[in-house]
């Protein structure tokens, strides 16, 4: 079960952090030292909507934890995707934005509803030139190694395609026609059933369970419940991240903690709380601090504010 929200201080002794500026990591040398990244959805909107101040805290707590690099849930340019690989989208939204040196890490990022808006092929193609972004698939694992020894593999899951709203005009507005999911489910089950990494961590667009209600249908997606929930149970997935909802939000539900970290420009203007421990509508992000035993996540709000820390226990 999630932890009670910890004070400012007690989140920052959570990655290891001196409390006085500038912040630094009393373990950056150390090999029981986290890996640290961090995470972020819904932002391309040319630095509006306090995109470019969460762009500013997430370059000083990207500094401060020494984050190896950033996720990014998806809807990586509003209104309507990017147009080709020189879309001036690229500059006014991430290039120019996203400056600090602590951010000029890989971007392991995921496709959104609005990046099917435009052309999401272009998307994969800026992977061949960029240094930082990183999409080479529409769905995909990497691993990465905490210093401690502990692995984590990620699996960045393309789930726009299993969204049936989006068929029922042809998929004319979200071009998601002619993707093959159930491809994308056999490899997520494959390769989740052949990890050997101490973590199993799962990336997705869309949330399985939201606090936000729709349709009078509970929050989420019934599409993802059906379909990639009962994939995350079978093998005790500790954490499912997102976006697409322009919040912050924590739920616990069987095996699986969902963080919902869809708050990187313009927000909604409340929180549903159905099923949540914690949301906010404050423009912000995620840091995650992973060793063997423990996966310690703060959201942090465009203020430099801590709001809300949760640590999950590895799975046993």
């Amino acid at each position: 079960m999630p932890l009670k929200p910890l004070s400012r201080r007690q989140a920052l002794q959570g990655f290891g952090l001196a409390l006085a500026a500038p912040f630094a990591p009393a373990w950056a040398a150390s090999p029981q030292a986290p890996l640290t990244f961090l995470a972020v959805g819904d932002w391309g909107r040319d630095g509006a909507f306090h995109q470019a101040e969460v762009a500013a805290r997430m370059g000083e707590t990207a500094a401060a934890i020494r984050a190896k690099f950033v996720i990014s849930v998806g809807d990586n340019f509003y209104e309507d995707g990017v147009a080709g690989v020189d879309d001036p989208k690229w500059r006014t939204s991430f290039e120019d934005v996203y400056t600090a040196p602590s951010l000029q890490t890989p971007w392991q990022v995921a496709l959104g509803n609005h990046d099917y808006h435009g052309d999401t092929q272009a998307q994969l193609d800026y992977s061949k030139t960029s240094r930082r972004w990183r999409l080479p698939a529409r769905w995909r694992s990497f691993t990465e190694t905490a210093p401690d020894g502990a692995t984590a593999e990620f699996f960045v899951l393309d789930t726009s395609p299993f969204i049936s709203d989006y068929y029922a005009d042809g998929a004319v507005k979200v071009k998601v026609g002619g993707q093959d999911t159930a491809a994308q489910l056999a490899w997520f089950e494959a390769a989740m059933a052949r990890s050997t990494a101490d973590w199993k961590l799962v990336v997705g667009h869309h949330p399985i369970y939201s606090g936000n209600l729709r349709k009078g249908e509970g929050g989420g997606s019934p599409d993802l419940v059906a379909k990639l929930d009962p994939i995350l149970q079978h093998h005790r997935v500790p954490l499912y991240l997102c976006g697409h909802d322009h919040d912050l939000q924590h739920i616990a539900h069987g095996d699986t903690h969902y963080v919902c970290t869809g708050a990187g420009s313009k927000t909604r203007d409340s929180c549903g709380m159905a099923g949540s421990d914690f949301c906010s509508v404050e423009s912000g992000f995620t840091a995650f601090a992973l060793t063997r035993e423990t996966l310690h996540i703060a959201y942090r709000d465009w203020k430099g504010d801590d709001l809300h820390v949760v640590d999950i226990p590895r799975p046993v």
